[in-house]
């Protein structure tokens, strides 16, 4: 037991009095080693965040520009829906209605030439038989005129459904738009069914101003004809011829 701890210790021995020879290590490069920069860090973050609100601002900017385009697409929108052919119909019919005036119609040279021969001044050189027949030429025209009057008056009547109609569409219209084309498109077209009203309107008047025109007409050529007949009453004639009558008749 004695000799191997005497050996023992002449082994730490030996090796405590052996030159101690240094391993030789590997050199190692300076870029191997990581360091650490605070404030480097710090401006490469800051550098960061700016790209990225960069590019934050521009995608906000394509989306404005691309609302911008989608508004304008809008604005330039036509409107899907037109009254135009409906409000021409109703144009159309009260034309027609006037147009189909009885006799003395919506014409200046007509209406001369009807005044110079039934409604002028009666010729003292007409037969009897010539003025009742002018009179009763006069009393139709106005009986025409009062008909066509009604006539344009219940035609105008009928159309108030359809432009109820039509404007109950165009208000739906314009507050429907999407665009200002659409918006403006839609007050037009109210616009136009206001000009077809008063066209209406108008007409109505006209056929009732024709109408009271013939009756005043009528009315002042009667007077003077009255006049006439009275003057051919009253004027001396031949007079009373007495003659030989003979009222029954006797047995020779």
């Amino acid at each position: 037991m004695k000799v191997h701890r005497s050996v023992a210790m002449r082994f730490a021995a030996a090796l405590a009095l052996a030159p101690v020879s240094l391993v030789p290590m590997a050199a190692v490069p300076a870029h191997a080693f990581i360091v650490f920069d605070p404030s480097n860090y710090s401006q490469n973050v800051l550098t960061a965040a700016r790209s990225l609100q960069q590019i934050t601002n521009q995608i906000t900017s394509l989306q404005n520009q691309a609302q911008m385009l989608i508004n304008q697409a809008r604005n330039l929108a036509s409107l899907p829906f037109s009254s135009l052919q409906q409000l021409q119909q109703s144009v159309q019919r009260t034309q027609q209605l006037l147009g189909q005036a009885h006799n003395i119609a919506y014409d200046v040279q007509q209406i001369d030439q009807a005044f110079q021969q039934k409604y002028g001044a009666v010729a003292l050189s007409a037969s009897d038989q010539q003025l009742v027949s002018d009179a009763r030429s006069r009393w139709q025209n106005t009986v025409g005129g009062l008909q066509d009057a009604m006539r344009v008056q219940a035609g105008v009547v009928g159309n108030i459904d359809a432009n109820r109609s039509a404007m109950s569409a165009l208000v739906g219209q314009s507050q429907g738009a999407t665009g200002a084309l659409q918006a403006t498109q839609a007050g037009n077209q109210l616009l136009a069914l206001q000009a077809q009203q008063l066209a209406d309107l108008t007409a109505v008047v006209a056929a009732n101003g024709r109408a009271q025109a013939l009756q005043a007409a009528e009315q002042a050529t009667a007077a003077d004809q009255g006049r006439e007949q009275r003057r051919r009453f009253l004027t001396q004639g031949a007079g009373y011829q007495p003659g030989n009558a003979q009222m029954f008749y006797g047995k020779n």
